[in-house]
């Protein structure tokens, strides 16, 4: 088969083999129903731009309670899956077997660590989703960002991942959570 001209058989290809001939494409004749015209919308991102509540200027710079939400839930289940599998190998490990054989250890180990370290990483990232979106409401309700609505968002997130246990483990969740919103909002301000 022989190619003439300058059509080798590719539509917007051009003859001379370097790529494909973009002036060949109109964007108004993808979809008719799409009523594009001759202007296209792009998506802008504004990659620099970071958060204007007063007190966000930290170490890590936001970008806004979107931003926080799923960087601080997948940084948190993604650490939680690690800290739980370090704990499903030890387990594993360490696990008593009836037969010593090393095909049973490595499938204890492999079940201790699928057992774990989703635990801990569901755990970890629940709390992270809470928190984030109850300290990005406190700030805008406030207006700023400080440690102190940090600490009192912790609260709130312990109270409600411990409140069906009773009130002696939601309020020691609360205490926990409280003081470990406050250590990061301490680090991050530090550094």
């Amino acid at each position: 088969m022989s190619t003439s001209g300058s059509f080798n058989g590719f539509a917007g290809q051009s003859s001379s083999g370097s790529g494909p001939d973009l002036s060949a494409y109109d964007p108004t004749k993808l979809h008719p129903l799409a009523q594009l015209g001759d202007k296209l919308d792009y998506l802008l991102l504004e990659d620099e731009k970071t958060s204007e509540v007063p007190g966000a200027d930290t170490a890590l710079p936001t970008r806004g309670w979107s931003d926080d939400l799923c960087y601080g839930t997948g940084t948190m289940y993604l650490g939680g899956l690690a800290v739980g599998g370090l704990w499903g190998i030890r387990e594993g490990a360490s696990r008593p077997l009836a037969v010593s054989n090393s095909r049973l250890r490595i499938n204890s180990i492999l079940n201790s660590v699928t057992r774990r370290g989703t635990f801990i990483g569901n755990s970890a990232g629940v709390l992270a989703l809470a928190y984030n979106g109850v300290n990005s409401t406190i700030d805008a309700y406030r207006g700023k960002h400080d440690t102190l609505g940090s600490m009192g968002a912790g609260a709130i997130t312990g109270v409600l991942y411990k409140s069906t246990a009773g009130v002696k483990p939601a309020l020691a969740a609360a205490t926990f959570m409280s003081g470990m919103a406050g250590l990061w909002s301490l680090v991050k301000r530090s550094v």
